[in-house]
């Protein structure tokens, strides 16, 4: 079981560490929440894992995201047949065509963001138009450049296409096994405070918010049409410091602005009552490079 979708900031390349922290082989943690999902890299791996997980809590204030994931919990079936037509469509043309196929799908898909469509829950309520819209970002993802998520002010998906040839845009296998492990998981659209009702002292919360950016080049800030900024971050430590005095397991990923200035303690003095760990990653999706730069672990374990 892995991502069906590429992301951003997506930690499959950490998983190594981050699993160091997961507090699952002690029988009283039976709960895992992540409050913001992203491509779900370490969901996927703790589901996995630990088959004995009672109940799990995803969320993201994406609404196409949070859609796709529940398309793919309740309705895999429609939502693979409707992706194996793009697939079939895609591959069987040549370069030019499938620019055109490429820019019309985004065009649709966007279309379908100005409906401004609700999220709904169950497949009882799910209408044609979710459907096509978690198969089109599935498309999206798997076509666009570098499987970036970026919207402009509008909140309009502005990636241009990439440069595959032969994308696997419907991994129907994968599909079927994540939509099962999905049974399990409450999906909401919802901002990360939300969490708070969920978690108890039974909990291991993952927390992967929008990285503060260590450079002018690396402020990638178009995830959605909203900022992240300083204030968000000290906000976010709040909730973290409020979660970790319920007696919750906590870890939370963020850049190491030391990597850029040493004398930079800005996450060392946010979370000064928290254990810090720096380790080596490689960030894969970047306009400049794919350099190994430090990033943090933050969090309320002492290993």
């Amino acid at each position: 079981m892995k991502p069906f979708l590429k992301w951003a900031g997506g930690k499959g390349q950490l998983l190594p560490y981050i699993a160091q922290y997961y507090p699952f082989d002690d029988e009283d943690f039976k709960k895992y929440a992540e409050p913001f999902i992203g491509g779900g890299a370490v969901l996927f791996d703790v589901l996995e894992k630990y088959k004995n997980l009672e109940q799990a809590y995803i969320s993201d204030i994406n609404p196409y995201l949070i859609n796709t994931y529940i398309c793919v919990k309740v309705a895999v079936e429609d939502l693979i047949e409707q992706l194996l037509i793009y697939q079939d469509d895609f591959k069987l043309k040549e370069q030019e065509l499938r620019r055109e196929y490429f820019y019309k799908n985004r065009s649709r898909f966007n279309e379908l963001v100005l409906k401004k469509i609700r999220v709904v829950k169950s497949k009882k309520s799910l209408k044609k138009d979710h459907i096509e819209m978690a198969a089109l970002l599935i498309f999206l993802n798997r076509t666009c450049y570098n499987g970036l998520y970026r919207v402009n002010r509008n909140g309009l998906f502005n990636v241009p296409i990439g440069n595959y040839k032969n994308p696997l845009i419907c991994d129907t296998d994968n599909l079927k096994v994540v939509s099962k492990a999905l049974k399990k998981v409450k999906i909401e659209h919802a901002e990360y405070q939300q969490v708070e009702k969920f978690v108890d002292n039974n909990t291991f919360v993952y927390i992967d918010p929008p990285y503060r950016p260590i450079s002018q080049t690396g402020n990638f800030t178009s995830y959605t049409p909203h900022i992240f900024d300083d204030e968000s971050q000290e906000a976010l430590c709040e909730v973290v410091r409020s979660l970790s005095d319920k007696g919750a397991r906590i870890l939370l990923s963020n850049s190491d602005p030391r990597s850029v200035d040493p004398n930079d303690y800005y996450f060392d003095k946010l979370y000064d009552s928290f254990y810090i760990k720096r380790i080596d990653a490689l960030r894969l999706i970047s306009r400049v490079n794919r350099d190994s730069v430090k990033e943090l672990l933050i969090s309320n374990i002492k290993l």
